[in-house]
């Protein structure tokens, strides 16, 4: 079988979660962008890209709130049959205190609005879209991601020479106080070591530091864990490979997200790197 000529990424996802912000980042990335595409223009969009006078080799589709998911879905699906097209979908979403919170903050009415709650048009979309998330390659939560860290984050799974080639991993530390991250594929607890918090040395310090990283994978229990946790993703990152998934996200939590699942993760990170993989290491509240 041939290898597609055009691939296309399709951007959906809830309204004031970030679908421009994503387009953005793919047309700094080169890649043709349309936005507001109506879903029954996007068949007709491989026809187009197919054509080699075009040169329409990366594509990527943003799909507006007005659109209806029985339109999309079946546009969706229609474009991954064609065989010319290698077709990805990314779908944004945010919790809906977090979207209430940017809508207040942009006045903007909210295309599910009928004259009641803004979260109550939310939550309505939500349902709406929950068909059209389930044929999502990648979701990405952005609630607690700023506009920066969210280029960083397309850019980390998009921008290599063959942005297609491959799963695209991430290894993720993160604080339980500050929520689960809703797109983490895997999730592993790290509170069960001791904290360097309470070293008063270690405290204003973080997992990054060599002082805190020793301090973390010193403790008796912390070699067992690692080490057997590598022998888990061993066996699942390449089976994971297998199955055909485009997108992996591997979390570490502890507290606050500064110390212990910061030195897990860039162990971890470290490790898949050894064993062939190139992951993306994201500290999402080591800032907070």
């Amino acid at each position: 079988m041939s290898e597609p000529t055009t691939q296309f990424v399709v951007i959906t996802g809830q309204s004031g979660a970030g679908r421009t912000q994503v387009a953005n980042s793919f047309e700094d990335l080169g890649w043709h962008v349309i936005d507001n595409m109506p879903p029954e223009f996007i068949p007709r969009m491989a026809q187009v890209a197919a054509d080699p006078s075009k040169n329409f080799d990366r594509v990527a589709l943003v799909v507006g709130p007005s659109s209806k998911p029985a339109q999309t879905i079946p546009a969706i699906e229609s474009l991954r049959a064609d065989p010319t097209s290698g077709v990805q979908v990314i779908f944004v979403e945010a919790s809906t205190d977090v979207l209430v919170r940017r809508y207040e903050s942009t006045r903007r009415r909210h295309p599910f609005s009928s004259g009641g709650r803004v979260s109550m048009a939310i939550e309505e979309e939500r349902v709406a879209l929950e068909p059209v998330k389930g044929l999502a390659d990648l979701v990405i939560d952005t609630g607690d991601l700023n506009v920066h860290q969210l280029r960083y984050r397309i850019v980390d799974l998009f921008g290599g020479d063959s942005p297609d080639s491959g799963m695209r991993t991430t290894v993720m530390s993160f604080g339980f106080k500050h929520g689960n991250p809703l797109d983490a594929d895997l999730i592993l607890d790290c509170r069960f070591l001791p904290n360097p918090h309470w070293v008063e040395d270690l405290r204003p310090k973080t997992g990054l530091d060599p002082a805190v990283r020793s301090y973390v994978l010193g403790q008796d229990i912390a070699e067992p864990f690692v080490s057997q946790t590598q022998q888990l993703l061993d066996l699942l990152v390449p089976a994971y490979v297998a199955e055909g998934k485009s997108y992996l996200t591997i979390a570490f939590g502890c507290t606050g997200g500064h110390h212990r699942s910061v030195a897990i993760a860039e162990t971890i990170g470290d490790h898949l790197r050894g064993t062939g993989f190139d992951p993306a290491v994201v500290h999402r509240d080591i800032g907070k």
